[in-house]
């Protein structure tokens, strides 16, 4: 029998969820540029030193993990992905990530001298922790070969998605929630609300790829899923002490990494693992989807409508029905 090559049908749904992802990914679609960052250079220039060297390293982090997400993690899955409706939303969540990547670096253009760019970039090549996150997470999707690789690359992606990469998300939205370095924490809002879709979409599929297992593969996997968490956990915390050394924050960073953590558990379709007390309410609230600033000659906030724009609910991801 002959290999057939099929091209991807849209007028008819392939299940009952990828179609709306599609949708509200595209509804989504934002470019750094149209966000005015040097708005910000007044609050930059306000900044204490250690401030701004904070700023650059968790922006940093951002840069690399979004940088392995869209080059390795999005591409690892795709590659055992056989529904091709469900390939195209990989492939643009992939392309958003990208986006991710080069938005922190449209900050630094604006923000920082060539320098100190180059400064950074050595930083995120040589800093322990981060290059270690990185390493562990690669090990997941370097292994994707099997169906069971590829639910613990979902499982990975997704602890990344909506875990790991707010250690790095907390300041901006710390900073920004008092009122300093808004525009740029406009752009950490707007991958924050990619990365929430993100984070559902890919958790949807690793639950339904983790029903067609045994129970006794099950069973297997789930240590396999928490083990990585704990190990991505420990080193987090360490890197969070790092990098927030001398703030003060690390313990506010450290239960926002939990709270986090309790909700990429929750996308996996397990029960939370931490405890949770007091999450800066500051940050908190930036984990809003709503609109924080919106210009509609010059600024694309992340209220902006291309098409009809609701705030997301947890309800918009129930396809129960």
């Amino acid at each position: 029998m002959s290999f057939v090559n099929k091209a991807v049908n849209w007028n008819k749904e392939d299940d009952n969820f990828t179609q709306a992802f599609w949708n509200q990914n595209v509804k989504q679609f934002w470019l750094p540029e149209e966000v005015p960052i040097s708005k910000d250079l007044k609050s930059w220039s306000q900044l204490k030193d250690e401030e701004r060297n904070l700023y650059k390293k968790v922006l940093g982090g951002l840069t690399l993990l979004d940088t392995k997400q869209g080059n390795d993690g999005i591409p690892s899955m795709m590659s055992l992905t056989e529904d091709l409706q469900r390939k195209a939303v990989l492939s643009f969540m992939g392309t958003m990530e990208e986006i991710h990547a080069k938005s922190y670096s449209s900050i630094f253009t604006t923000l920082l001298s060539n320098i100190e760019i180059d400064e950074l970039f050595d930083w995120i090549e040589t800093e322990p922790t981060l290059q270690r996150k990185v390493d562990i997470v690669l090990k997941q999707y370097n292994n994707t070969n099997d169906d069971e690789g590829l639910y613990m690359a979902m499982a990975t992606s997704v602890f990344l998605e909506s875990f790991l990469f707010y250690s790095g998300f907390f300041y901006p939205l710390f900073l920004s929630g008092q009122g300093k370095m808004i525009a740029s924490g406009e752009v950490i809002s707007l991958i924050l609300r990619d990365e929430s879709l993100h984070g559902k979409y890919i958790g949807l599929l690793a639950q339904e790829k983790y029903n067609e297992f045994s129970n006794s593969t099950k069973e297997e996997l789930k240590n396999k899923v928490y083990k990585i968490l704990y190990i991505l956990m420990e080193n987090e915390i360490e890197y969070t002490k790092t990098i927030y050394s001398g703030t003060g924050l690390d313990i506010e960073v450290e239960n926002f990494l939990k709270y986090n953590a309790n909700q990429a558990l929750e996308n996996l379709g397990f029960a939370e693992e931490y405890t949770v007390d007091n999450v800066n309410p500051i940050v908190l609230n930036g984990l809003s989807t709503e609109t924080k600033m919106h210009d509609f000659f010059s600024t694309k906030g992340n209220g902006y409508q291309k098409g009809t724009y609701e705030e997301l609910q947890d309800s918009d991801f129930d396809f129960s029905n």
